[in-house]
């Protein structure tokens, strides 16, 4: 029998429920009203009295209404057809919903019951097995999705049958295993899991350090992330976080793309939902759309939904990191799921840290940055779920606690600036104060030496130390003047302007330019660091400013050419006229 209970005080979408029998923490539960059941969750228990956050509006909701409680924390449905869905945050299918608006109450299942599947056998019977072990695989969007053993089962089974090779629909049974005791457990498809809870069905999390390509130059290059790392991209408004996001799901090399829009402008939504779909995967030629699933909630849906829907990305990108796939996960913006934190904590009138968000923010988003990761699955295999959020600062104040806290976690800082927006240099990303911790990795260096070439941490560090060479010199021009410094420090600072327009600036809307693979990022490199060695001789810093944006410019051109077409040797023939012009002996 469900436990119940009765509504004894509303605070907006706090509800205060009166219970006689034992409830725990996290707990799902339905509350009846005018004929419509709200889904809500336990966030605090006090002897009797059981407060619940409701997942939609509580309007009209009265004292007295009945609660009937769930038994399980809230769960996310897994199974095959899942990709190319758009769910929100308690993961209801959004194409099924009816209307404009989602109706209060309406739950919806995230996959096709109907939906006939290519099933092949993996496992044979009489093997053992545990949670996460592939049993068999289906066809989903060109993606081999394994059918596993369901993470909640703990120990070891005995494989009794297996389905044989065929068509199924996800809730026919495809597998039997017998426990120690012998006792027969059917299954089928599809598996729940609680979404606050990480699946931990594999071997080993080592460290990462294998290179994430996303073709931007400005990560890949200078700040590189890496598979099953953590990055996070803090802006203000008009920086250019969501072409930059686009950009990385789109190129990245990975198997699935998860996006998680948290609480973010109805409008910028409906970007992703009409863009999303258009945009050709440049690494099959299909469409994108056909390996990503989009978890919406918009910033005037309740803060409980909002807060839930992270945890739902996360928790299905786990589910498919146990197939041994490599995931990218986009949550935008995580601020908006700290607000939502915030709220929740002031209605539980808990003692408020720093701008009133809560004092365990650091922790909450500790650990779910650690669930990111690469690991190794029970059969060798590896798999990845590789973390990048964005962090919308009011005003641009990257010393705010959702900033500075999530600095503390993730191993990639890419700082949007306001002042390099204006200038259109973009991505605006500064290039001093951004960071990659993963360079100072010996795992990583080790792999990036046999990727690229020994000397490429090298070469990556001079960079940034001439960038910072170059900002220092470009105060005093400021302060002093262009004839108050002396003729080398023009020539250092537009040694650092070349770095900035022809390696760290790139265009996300040009067929060529926007995706940079990783040897032509060698080649660009190798060009810059050949340049910004080489001596030149000027007589005034007239000259200087002329001739380097001559170079800038044809560098620029080679960008947008072919690599090692016909127009791009061209150029690069040009580039080596004009360099030998001003060459010192």
């Amino acid at each position: 029998m469900a436990t119940k209970g009765t509504v004894k005080g509303i605070i907006s979408n706090l509800v205060i429920v009166g219970v006689d029998e034992p409830i725990s923490q996290n707990e799902i539960c339905y509350i009846t009203t005018n004929e419509t059941r709200l889904m809500a969750e336990v966030i605090k228990i006090i002897g009797k009295e059981v407060y619940v956050q409701v997942f939609e509006s509580t309007r009209g909701l009265k004292v007295g209404a009945e609660v009937e409680f769930a038994g399980h924390m809230l769960e996310v449905v897994l199974g095959p057809g899942l990709l190319s869905r758009n769910l929100d945050g308690l993961q209801n299918d959004l194409d099924k919903m009816e209307g404009v608006f989602l109706k209060r109450g309406q739950y919806t299942y995230p996959l096709d019951e109907e939906t006939l599947w290519e099933f092949v056998p993996l496992a044979k019977e009489g093997d053992t097995v545990t949670a996460g072990d592939w049993l068999g695989q289906v066809d989903e969007n060109f993606q081999p999705h394994k059918i596993m053993v369901p993470f909640k089962m703990t120990g070891s089974y005995t494989l009794k049958s297996i389905a044989p090779a065929g068509r199924y629909t996800v809730n026919e049974t495809i597998a039997v295993v017998t426990d120690e005791e012998n006792a027969e457990l059917p299954i089928t498809m599809v598996q729940r899991w609680p979404v606050k809870k990480s699946v931990m069905a594999y071997r080993e999390k080592p460290r990462p350090f294998k290179l994430l390509e996303t073709g931007v130059r400005v990560i890949d290059t200078a700040n590189p992330i890496v598979e099953g790392g953590t990055g996070f991209i803090p802006g203000a408004f008009g920086t250019g976080k969501t072409v930059l996001q686009h950009a990385i799901s789109k190129q990245a090399e990975a198997d699935i793309v998860v996006m998680a829009a948290c609480g973010e402008r109805a409008n910028e939504v409906v970007e992703i939902f009409t863009e999303f779909p258009h945009l050709v995967d440049p690494h099959t030629g299909r469409k994108l759309m056909e390996r990503t699933i989009i978890i919406a909630n918009t910033s005037n849906m309740p803060v409980a939904a909002r807060e839930a829907s992270v945890y739902t990305a996360m928790t299905i990108s786990e589910y498919y990191r146990s197939m041994g796939l490599k995931v990218l996960l986009m949550a935008d913006s995580t601020s908006r799921w700290a607000q939502a934190l915030r709220e929740q904590s002031n209605r539980l009138e808990e003692l408020p840290g720093p701008d009133a968000f809560p004092m365990d923010l650091s922790a909450i988003i500790s650990n779910f940055y650690g669930r990111a990761g690469y690991v190794i699955l029970n059969n060798n295999q590896t798999g990845s779920i590789t973390f990048i959020g964005t962090v919308s600062p009011a005003g641009g104040n990257l010393k705010e606690p959702v900033t500075e806290n999530t600095k503390k976690v993730a191993r990639c800082f890419y700082a949007l600036e306001q002042e390099r927006a204006d200038k259109k240099r973009y991505p605006a990303v500064n290039p001093i104060d951004s960071y990659s911790k993963y360079l100072e990795y010996p795992e990583f260096e080790k792999y990036i030496s046999k990727l690229i070439s020994e000397d490429w941490i090298d070469h990556v560090n001079e960079i940034k130390t001439r960038m910072q060479r170059g900002k220092e010199i470009s105060e005093q021009i400021n302060i002093l003047g262009d004839d108050g410094v002396p003729l080398d420090y023009h020539i250092t600072f537009w040694k650092s302007e070349l770095i900035d327009f022809v390696l760290l600036q790139q265009d996300a809307f040009d067929d060529v330019d926007s995706v940079t693979p990783i040897e032509r990022q060698k080649n660009i490199m190798d060009n810059i660091i050949h340049l910004c060695r080489m001596e030149f001789k000027f007589a005034n810093f007239t000259e200087v400013m002329d001739y380097f944006k001559k170079i800038i410019n044809l560098m620029k051109q080679m960008n947008y050419a072919v690599f090692q077409s016909e127009e791009y040797h061209g150029y690069e023939k040009q580039l080596n006229m004009l360099v030998n012009e001003r060459k010192s002996a």
